[in-house]
């Protein structure tokens, strides 16, 4: 019974696939048939406006590589803070103290992260230096990340709590993380966290897309 079964399954699960495949190749057809459809004007126009768009994405991340996008830098302190995100639509900020050991670790994943979406600027600020800033934002727990938008901040991101609760997750699960903010452009699933190499110990807490954390945490600092 066991193995009929498998096997039941096992024919399903190839009939889904042979489905999806011809659904992929029907819509294949269907692009190439539009193109060959197409006259000579027809073609050029579409050159036009794919070239059209292309310029204009190249215009817009060299405003962003102006603007100090697509690299993850210190600011000197809290008064720098509100031209930063004032300037640009999206911001992650940092704050961080250099004696609390996961706040390294947050660095390592967010330099990667600040390469690839040129869309978001990524900052540090250290809460030694910014105690007016930490106070405004009711900021307890170190590490935690400002999730700022439109010049409001929109979102936090405290501890690990949200990326599984280990100090081992990887930059994936912070970007996911950040895309269920809105923050970055993710491209990936929001339902659920991508694959872990689960470890014990290692949960997710349940993230609602742009949910305002942070506000009425434990007190407790996660420092070192």
């Amino acid at each position: 019974m066991a193995s009929q079964s498998m096997e039941i399954m096992a024919k399903a699960l190839e009939q889904q696939v042979l489905q999806s495949a011809r659904m992929v190749e029907e819509q294949l057809d269907a692009e190439l048939g539009k193109l060959e459809r197409m006259d000579d004007d027809e073609m050029e126009k579409l050159k036009e406006r794919r070239m059209e768009a292309l310029k204009k994405s190249q215009k817009q991340k060299q405003e962003w590589l102006g603007k100090g996008h697509g690299e993850y830098k210190e600011i000197p302190s809290e008064k720098d803070f509100f031209p930063e995100v004032k300037e640009s639509n999206r911001v992650v900020c940092h704050f961080y103290r250099d004696s609390t050991f996961r706040c390294k670790i947050l660095d390592k994943h967010l330099s990667v992260l600040a390469k690839k979406h040129l869309e978001t600027k990524f900052i540090k600020l250290n809460v030694d230096k910014a105690p007016f800033l930490t106070d405004r934002l009711r900021i307890k727990v170190i590490p935690t990340l400002a999730l700022v938008k439109d010049g409001k901040t929109k979102d936090y991101i405290v501890g690990f709590t949200d990326l599984g609760n280990t100090d081992e997750f990887p930059t994936e699960v912070l970007e996911w993380r950040l895309g269920c903010s809105d923050i970055i452009n993710y491209s990936g699933n929001l339902m659920e966290p991508p694959t872990l190499t689960q470890k014990s110990g290692s949960k997710f807490t349940k993230v609602e897309k742009k949910t305002i954390r942070g506000r009425g945490h434990d007190s407790d600092s996660e420092d070192d």
